[in-house]
Order: C-alpha cells, then structure tokens, then sequence
C-alpha cells in the first residue's frame, strides 16, 4: 500500500510568504519598480526621480516621484483636468492632452527649482526628437519614465506626456522608436506624422471624415467641441496658445471647490470618554430620581 506524502504540511504554512499587497492587487510590478528605484551606494541618500504617468477615463496624472524608506515623495505633479486654465476644455485624455500636461509639470518642477529661465526646452514643437543640452552652472534635472503596468506600444500616450516632459526641458533617457509616427520598415521617427498627433490633427482629420460620412455621429460625438465652437480647421491654433499659455505660467493654482457638506450619520457617534461619564452620570440621576418620587408614593 503506497503512501501519498504530505507536501504542505504544517512546518510549510509556518514559513509560507504572501506576496506584497500591492502585487496582490495586481498593481505593482515590483521587478521593474526596483530596477527603476535603486540607486548607487556611493550616491549617499541622493533621490532617484522618475517620470510616473498614469491613465484615468477622464484625467491623466502626471508626477515627479522619488523613492524613500518612509515611502514615495513627490516633488511636483501636474494632471490634465488643470488644462481648461490654459484653453485647452475638451479632449483631456488624448495624445495631444497627454502632450500638455507632460509639459505643465516640466516647466512647473523646472520652475520650482529655479532652473526654468536656464532650461527653456523645445519652444516650438516640431514633432523631432530632442534631448536636452547640460548648461555651464547646472545639469538639466534628470528623472526616469515610469510606465506602471501600461503596455509600451508605439504611439501610446504615455509617449506624448514623455515628449511634453522632454520638449519643457527634462532630461530623461528615452528613444524615438515608441513616438507617434515612428516606421518600423524605414527605422526612423516621421517628425510630420508626430507633429500632427502633438497638435490634434489625428482628431481633426476623424472629425473632417465624421462630418462628411456620418453627421449625426458627428453631432453626438463631437457635441462638446461644437459647443465651444471648436473646429477641425482652427485645432492646431488652439493646441499653440495652450502651450504658449503653460510656458507663460505653469505654477499650481490652489482648489477654489467649496468644503464638501456635512453627510448624514446613519449610524451613532463614537462618544469620548468624558461624554460616557456624563452620560451615566445623567442615567442615574435619573433613576435616583424616580426612586425617590415612588417613595413619597407609597407615602
């Protein structure tokens, strides 16, 4: 008679592991966080930044982050429902957006860290690579791109907050095969095609191909831009001023929204310890009270 051997046994659940809640979550990818967090030795308690764009249905979250024992820091953060200030009301999860706000937060860390006038960036956006060139008193600020869990497929939008980021004078290692407009065939980024999804002309020309096939969808679909008077033809004007408008004043405005009001209790308030006192102290006053009142009954 064979004997099937216990594989987890008790001595193995004594030692059993779980994973990082985060990993549990599915998410951190904790392989990748600690190739992007470590930092040499020799550096002495040094911060490491990176680039941290993250993708939401209606927002994009644009940070400078470094890593520490007590836990991340963030040094400046720029999101695109801050873009209305600066002109730019609809189409605020796009290529375009994801442009701007890449944008917003290089010339806002740069301007925290007085390096702003010294590092002024690729003023006009030709859609070409460009990398940042040291100056003579201090290095560009340099951080790394952190992609979470975001497949990294060419022309994804983390790419366009990574050129905005570049272009607003950031210094972060990177290469052009993943920009909007890189061809794989000739191995080169088409600057033109890249230009084109910086100023929303991917976006114009559905918009001029819905007009002409599909009016009704059009009206539907594009029910905002009309609204705003917004048009195919006057897009890449409005995307300039926009980014004119974030080089003129990139600093964070704070919230003017009202405190939210007072939600309704449904369950009883924790009271504190004097408050119990009181309480029982009234309780039996009470009761001594009534006793009291029966006496002088039977009386």
């Amino acid at each position: 008679m064979a004997f099937i051997k216990a594989q987890k046994t008790r001595a193995y659940f004594k030692r059993y592991q779980v994973k990082f809640k985060r990993r549990r979550q599915g998410k951190t990818d904790y392989r990748a966080r600690i190739r992007l967090i470590n930092q040499d030795k020799n550096k002495y308690n040094t911060p490491k930044y990176r680039l941290v764009v993250r993708f939401t249905n209606k927002d994009i979250i644009a940070q400078i982050i470094s890593a520490s024992i007590t836990g991340d820091m963030i040094l400046a953060s720029a999101y695109a429902h801050e873009l209305p200030r600066y002109g730019l009301e609809v189409g605020l999860t796009n290529y375009a957006a994801a442009y701007c706000t890449g944008l917003l937060l290089a010339r806002r860390v740069l301007k925290t860290l007085e390096m702003d006038e010294e590092y002024q960036g690729n003023v006009e956006a030709t859609g070409e690579d460009f990398s940042v060139e040291p100056a003579e008193s201090r290095r560009p600020f340099r951080a790394l791109l952190d992609v979470g869990l975001l497949r990294t497929t060419t022309g994804n939008r983390v790419f366009g907050a990574l050129k905005g980021a570049l272009d607003g004078g950031l210094d972060i290692p990177h290469s052009d095969k993943r920009f909007a407009g890189f061809k794989k065939d000739d191995k080169q980024l088409d600057a033109e095609v890249h230009r084109n999804y910086i100023f929303g002309g991917h976006i114009a020309s559905y918009m001029r191909s819905l007009l002409e096939d599909e009016p009704e969808k059009y009206q539907t679909h594009f029910s905002e831009y009309i609204k705003r008077g917004i048009e195919a033809d006057n897009m890449e004007e409005m995307y300039k001023k926009v980014h004119a408008a974030i080089r003129a004043d990139p600093t964070a405005v704070k919230s003017t929204k009202e405190p939210p009001k007072e939600h309704k209790r449904y369950n009883l308030k924790k009271l504190t310890y004097e408050e119990r006192k009181a309480k029982l102290v009234e309780r039996l006053n009470a009761l001594n009270s009534t006793a009291d009142d029966d006496e002088e009954d039977d009386d």
